[in-house]
């Protein structure tokens, strides 16, 4: 069965990494080219989850962008940042949302969902729950995220131990997270 990653879960994954680790993948995660990457897109209210779902992804073959320390963006949120922001999710080849309880009440993770939604095919863009439980989906209220799949981990048909994956949960199925990766 598949299961998400709790918050203490993906806040243990960054603690292993230590804090001048964590700090490394941050920067390199923020200064990298935008071709072949995947936009990771979070609440600011769960910084201490970023590295984590990094660590997680790029474990996976993923060269992941995150924007808070992006050399480009401005000190201030403005129109300039929501315009660098529309451009560096369609420059990416992957968009993947750290998805909380946080996020719904974040003023630009459904706005940078939405930029996504139009520029990348649903195929592209997968949601990264990390909850209070592993099967805790009161994250899941919003009604339009059921449009997309799903990281998880757990056991894959045709697979004999678990790994982490992204699921279609209407139809059931899915794929390892490193062939999603790989797909363009």
């Amino acid at each position: 069965m598949a299961q998400y990653i709790t918050r203490d879960a993906l806040r243990s994954v960054a603690t292993e990494l230590g804090a001048v680790e964590t700090a490394r993948v941050r920067r390199a995660a923020a200064s990298r080219s935008l071709a072949g990457s995947t936009f990771l897109s979070h609440s600011s209210k769960d910084e201490e989850l970023v590295a984590g779902a990094i660590r997680v992804l790029e474990n996976h073959g993923a060269k992941v962008y995150v924007d808070e320390i992006d050399p480009d963006m401005p000190p201030y949120t403005s129109e300039e940042t929501a315009a660098l922001l529309k451009s560096r999710i369609r420059d990416t080849s992957r968009f993947v949302l750290l998805a909380s309880k946080n996020s719904k009440e974040s003023k630009w993770v459904p706005w940078e969902l939405g930029i996504a939604d139009g520029v990348k095919s649903p195929s592209k863009i997968a949601l990264f729950p990390a909850s209070d439980s592993s099967f805790d989906k009161a994250w899941a209220s919003w009604e339009y995220l059921g449009l997309y799949d799903r990281i998880v981990w757990g056991k894959l048909e045709g697979y004999q131990k678990e790994v982490w994956m992204v699921i279609d949960e209407k139809r059931n199925t899915g794929v390892e997270l490193s062939e999603w990766l790989k797909r363009y």
